[in-house]
């Protein structure tokens, strides 16, 4: 099967998230999209929790049979580079062809991440266009020879939508509604994530 992976810290995850999966399925002929919550990211940190985030992961996407939700990060030993991810699903399924999805924003930083060359040899990658975001493909090709071969891209509505902003509209008390799918805004609110610290 072609499986499209989407990474992320997913925290929390949103309808952007949702809706660029679902145009890559569909305008890529993707057979399934594996949601990956990355375990601890290197380059970020926070307080919500690996079972938190995987737990909101599940319910945003419950609703759509296409979707499903790939553990293979959270429960490997840290560090949780890229690289190591598609390596380790390699490995467990060498009968899939992975399709890594990505955005526009992710797509300019990819040269400083990991062993970029090694997961341009594994993955094709989906690039998903974003607002304020219009990568150099030139500067690219000159960092990464060949990369422009290993791009295709998703024709995608502009959401201009962040997890770290969600984080701060919680945190404010402001509604999620039509950001987050219900269940995940009731989820949030549960467990009262991203609200502001109490000082005593």
């Amino acid at each position: 099967m072609r499986i499209g992976v989407l990474g992320g810290t997913f925290d929390p995850p949103h309808v952007g998230h949702l809706t660029i999966a679902d145009q890559a399925r569909a305008q890529l002929g993707l057979d399934r999209i594996w949601f990956t919550p990355v375990g601890q990211p290197p380059h970020k940190t926070g307080s919500t929790s690996a079972e938190d985030r995987v737990a909101m992961t599940r319910l945003a996407i419950a609703d759509n049979p296409a979707f499903e939700l790939c553990l293979v990060d959270v429960e490997r030993p840290p560090p949780h580079y890229t690289v190591h991810l598609f390596e380790a699903l390699l490995a467990r399924h060498p009968e899939h062809t992975f399709v890594f999805i990505i955005g526009a924003d992710a797509l300019i930083d990819l040269p400083r991440w990991q062993q970029p060359r090694r997961i341009l040899e594994m993955v094709k990658i989906a690039v998903a266009h974003r607002p304020r975001y219009r990568p150099d493909l030139e500067a690219l090709e000159a960092v990464l020879p060949g990369i422009g071969a290993d791009l295709v891209w998703v024709d995608t509505p502009l959401t201009d939508l962040a997890s770290n902003d969600l984080q701060r509209r919680a945190r404010m008390g402001l509604p999620l509604r039509y950001t987050v799918t219900r269940e995940v805004a009731e989820y949030i609110r549960a467990r009262q994530l991203y609200e502001a610290p109490t000082g005593g």
